[in-house]
C-alpha cells in the first residue's frame, strides 16, 4: 500500500494501469488499495497545484502565529477547531516554540487579509496575541520548485 500511495502523492494522475506497471501488483488489487484508502480517509484529496501569478491573479498569503489560551481537557483542539472553520484559512498546524497556532492564511489583497486577523481572529476569546508574516514570495510549494532559480552568467574577469 505505502508505494501505491507514495507514488500517487508524488502524481495523483498516476493511473491504477501505470500504478500495477510501476509496482507489480495487479490493476484490481491497486483498485481496490485505493478506494479502501480513500474510505479510510488515508487519501485525503486529490490536489493540483497551479501558480496564479502566471496567469495575472493576484492573492496574498500570510503566516500568522497565534498564542492561545488551551482549554481544560481539551487543550489547543477546541480553540484551532474554532480558528480553522474561517474559509479564509488555509493551513492550521499545532506547533512548538513562542507560539502555539502556525495558520496561513490566503486573501485578495493585504487588507483581506489583515481585516481577517484583526476583526475575526484576534478579537476571539482565547486568543491571547498574533504576529503576522506576509510571504513575498513563494519559491516551492507542496515539494513543487515555482521559479527555478536561473543561472547567473558572468563574464571573466581578466587582470
Amino acid at each position: 500500500m505505502k508505494q501505491i500511495l507514495e507514488i500517487l502523492e508524488e502524481s495523483a494522475r498516476a493511473t491504477p494501469e501505470q500504478i500495477s506497471t510501476m509496482v507489480g501488483v495487479a490493476v484490481n488489487e491497486v483498485e481496490k488499495t485505493i478506494k479502501k484508502a480513500e474510505e479510510d480517509k488515508i487519501i485525503l484529496k486529490y490536489k493540483t497545484i497551479v501558480d496564479w501569478s502566471k496567469l495575472g491573479e493576484k492573492e496574498v498569503w500570510a503566516l500568522v502565529e497565534v498564542r492561545v489560551t488551551p482549554q481544560q481537557d481539551v487543550g489547543f483542539a477546541a480553540i484551532a477547531e474554532h480558528i480553522y472553520q474561517f474559509p479564509q484559512v488555509y493551513t492550521a498546524y499545532l506547533v512548538s516554540g513562542t507560539y502555539d497556532l502556525a495558520i496561513l492564511v490566503k486573501g485578495k489583497n493585504m487588507h483581506e487579509v489583515s481585516s481577517f486577523v484583526t476583526e475575526k481572529l484576534a478579537p476571539l476569546d482565547k486568543v491571547q496575541s498574533t504576529v503576522t508574516h506576509f510571504l513575498l514570495k513563494r519559491y516551492k510549494d507542496s515539494g513543487e520548485i515555482l521559479e527555478p532559480l536561473e543561472e547567473v552568467k558572468r563574464l571573466p574577469i581578466t587582470l
